[in-house]
């Protein structure tokens, strides 16, 4: 009797949930037969994890999720569905830059007035057609950023995902943020007040800087304001991320408890000690910027005729970093000459750290002028792996490692249940990591996007006709 009443009950519910969820889809599920599935056969996959890779791979997408991956051997395409054979190409997790600015650029020339919605989702999409399907902007995004934030998240996405910092805090007198952007405090209330502003706009950390620009400016933020910092982001349980130069500024700054670096030590070699520290508190090297540093020690980029830029930028930008005149402004510069020590330091700190079992990501710095958005990502995982790191190591901190410090759980994997987020090679990134520029397909929440190899910005498209990087 007890089981046939639990059976009815059981039933009853059923019927109850079922109704429910017909009401629920009148107003907010896709209609039958509306679900998109693809099936993606015949891969090697790199899962973003760190296991090794995975010959005679598939997997189904679901409309905007992974369903199931597996053995070409157990792949079912069900009928509808839409089954695509890669003849052996790599597939991996959409790769995530978790250091870059949006919005601040016009062909080379920087100022805040050129932040507009249309400039950051033209970026958004220019990252996307890079493989870069996620971005942390730290610090220099105006409050529209929110509006395109929540639009992204509501719909299914076409361009890259964004997370923010909004506005970073700066020190009054001291280095960082943006002319007629950030406003800089002077207290410690200030501060603290300054991150509840940040708070309630719905950011999704914190950005501090701690700099001095070689020295030209007098002062440093102080330590005092740094903690204010900081313990007020972890009262709203937000992760704290500061840029910094100096050693001894980033050991000040783990023992305050800042979660993550935004750039790695470039002053000296760092030591045991901070090593030690970082490692006790758990705070991340979430981004070594080692590009950033690299296209300093320049007077005219090497990449300016590469396709693999070239595409994806117009020709009057190139023009503009070609001329003399750049050049010879660039050579005049007091701290040209400081750079190659600087990227050198930036290079051995990034190994020392990884070989000491620092948690570490990938990130770029770009955005600011002459520093591209989603090239600079390659070429950043190019220095990794120059650095000393392997192209596994470089790949996993650019994957599932920024996923997990931006805390978003749905990407930076390919597993069931995740975000459909995916980027399609040629060929191997494993055997040479300049292969993630062989890029054949990106997939955004499981749609196709226009690829760099796609675009031929201001210009005729047979005018980027051309062969992609060996």
């Amino acid at each position: 009797m007890l089981s046939r009443s639990f059976g009815f009950e059981l039933r009853s519910a059923r019927l109850l949930l079922g109704l429910a969820a017909s009401l629920l889809c009148a107003v907010v599920c896709p209609r039958a037969g509306a679900a998109e599935v693809t099936v993606l056969r015949n891969f090697t996959l790199i899962d973003g994890t760190g296991k090794p890779p995975a010959a005679a791979s598939a997997l189904a997408l679901h409309d905007s999720r992974i369903e199931w991956v597996g053995p070409d051997s157990q792949a079912k395409v069900p009928a509808g569905a839409t089954s695509i054979d890669l003849g052996g190409k790599y597939v991996l997790p959409g790769l995530i830059d978790s250091h870059v600015h949006l919005g601040l650029v016009d062909g080379i020339a920087q100022d805040i007035k050129f932040y507009t919605r249309e400039l950051v989702e033209q970026q958004l999409r220019v990252y996307a057609a890079y493989g870069i399907t996620s971005v942390q902007v730290l610090g220099t995004d105006k409050d529209i950023i929110f509006d395109v934030r929540a639009r992204l998240r509501r719909e299914r996405p076409d361009m890259a995902r964004v997370f923010t910092s909004g506005q970073g805090l700066v020190y009054k007198g001291s280095y960082g943020g943006v002319a007629g952007l950030n406003q800089p405090v002077a207290t410690a209330a200030e501060a603290r007040a300054a991150v509840d502003e940040q708070v309630r706009k719905g950011v999704d950390f914190i950005k501090l800087w701690v700099d001095d620009e070689f020295g030209s400016l007098p002062v440093r933020m102080p330590a005092d304001i740094s903690k204010a910092i900081i313990d007020q982001a972890h009262k709203h349980h937000l992760h704290a991320v500061a840029h910094i130069f100096y050693l001894d500024n980033a050991k000040t700054l783990v023992e305050q408890g800042v979660d993550g670096f935004a750039h790695s030590v470039r002053d000296q070699a760092v030591d045991q000690a901070l090593l030690t520290s970082m490692k006790q508190h758990g705070t991340w090297q979430m981004a070594a910027t080692l590009s950033r540093e690299a296209s300093f020690t320049y007077t005219k980029l090497p990449f300016l005729q590469d396709p693999f830029f070239t595409r994806g930028v117009a020709p009057a930008t190139i023009a503009a970093l070609e001329s003399p005149e750049r050049q010879q402004k660039l050579a005049a510069a007091p701290n040209l000459a400081k750079y190659p020590a600087v990227l050198e330091y930036a290079m051995a700190n990034t190994k020392r750290e990884v070989s000491a079992g620092i948690p570490y990501g990938m990130g770029t710095d770009s955005g600011p002028t002459a520093r591209f958005a989603g090239y600079f990502a390659h070429w950043e995982l190019q220095l990794m792996v120059q650095a000393g790191l392997t192209p596994m190591q470089a790949l996993t901190a650019a994957t599932s490692s920024n996923a997990k410090f931006i805390g978003a759980k749905d990407l930076g994997v390919v597993a069931p249940g995740k975000a459909a987020d995916l980027l399609v090679l040629d060929a191997d990134p494993l055997a040479d990591i300049r292969n993630t520029r062989r890029i054949h397909t990106v997939y955004i929440a499981g749609k196709p996007v226009p690829t760099i190899w796609s675009l031929c910005v201001d210009r005729p498209a047979k005018a980027c006709e051309g062969g992609k990087q060996p």
